[in-house]
């Protein structure tokens, strides 16, 4: 656990391992992006019902932590994960990518069975 998480009053967990990976990437443009933030912010990734394949990634800078949300904390970066989302997301991997076509976050998902162009579109 980290310094700023025993500041919380209720203790949200750690994320284990397997569960979600942030790639180093990520890890610095997650916390570039935070630095320009109010202090105790952080990258909530969700998943929702839309987009053009039936879900959608959803990325979201925030200071709300909840309880039961699973964070994912390195290198200046912090990321939150509701439950529901991360039974979407167990064993996914956030990335980000910056090529010809522009830089993004990408979010490689082991149980996507499709996914659309935009990246941040999938099915089940």
């Amino acid at each position: 656990m980290h310094p700023e998480d025993s500041a919380m009053s209720s203790s949200p967990s750690i994320a284990p391992v397997e569960s979600v990976g942030v790639t180093p990437s990520a890890v610095r443009r997650i916390a570039e992006i935070l630095s320009q933030e109010p202090p105790e912010s952080l990258l909530r990734v969700s998943v929702e019902g839309g987009g053009c394949s039936g879900f959608q990634y959803r990325f979201d800078i925030t200071r709300q932590r909840e309880a039961d949300d699973t964070i994912i904390a390195e290198g200046g970066a912090t990321v939150a994960i509701d439950p529901v989302s991360l039974e979407y997301m167990s064993g996914s991997y956030i990335d980000f990518v910056d090529d010809l076509i522009g830089a993004s976050f990408k979010i490689t998902n082991p149980h996507a069975t499709a996914s659309c162009g935009c990246g941040t579109s999938f099915a089940l």
